[in-house]
């Protein structure tokens, strides 16, 4: 698996982990993830990526919300799957922060996600929501 794919799917962890537990300390979470929560090795490249996307998604979680709130018609925040929430959340960010990585890409990688973490039908809802984000940017 590519650094950047697996670092993406630690960072959904731990956004998945911070969203449950409405843990506020984001520096003793990522800590106890590395040390608990993966069973392997995990290269420093990985751990830096996957900590940056989570500390950007934290960081402008306001933001992030407000516009996946807007393009997922019929749905409200809290109403969604936790994990589906956090891959929008992950993705969104790199759509709006992260102008070093390819729209294409972030969609791509957030509908993988929801393909192996979530319901058949989240991933066609995660690329229609992303895609909408995506094209708004554009503007």
């Amino acid at each position: 698996m590519r650094k950047r794919t697996l670092a993406r799917e630690y960072a959904l962890q731990v956004l998945y982990k911070l969203d449950i537990t409405k843990d506020k300390d984001l520096e003793v979470v990522l800590a106890n993830f590395w040390l608990m929560g993966v069973e392997k090795e995990v290269e420093e490249q990985v751990k830096i990526f996957a900590a940056e996307l989570v500390k950007g998604v934290v960081n402008n979680l306001e933001d992030i919300d407000r516009d996946i709130s807007r393009y997922a018609t019929n749905w409200k925040l809290e109403r969604m799957a936790v994990v589906d929430r956090n891959i929008l959340r992950l993705s969104a960010y790199e759509l709006i922060f992260r102008d070093d990585i390819p729209p294409k890409v972030s969609i791509n990688e957030a509908v993988e996600l929801a393909k192996k973490y979530s319901e058949p039908k989240s991933a066609k809802f995660v690329n229609g929501v992303l895609d909408k984000i995506k094209l708004e940017k554009k503007k």
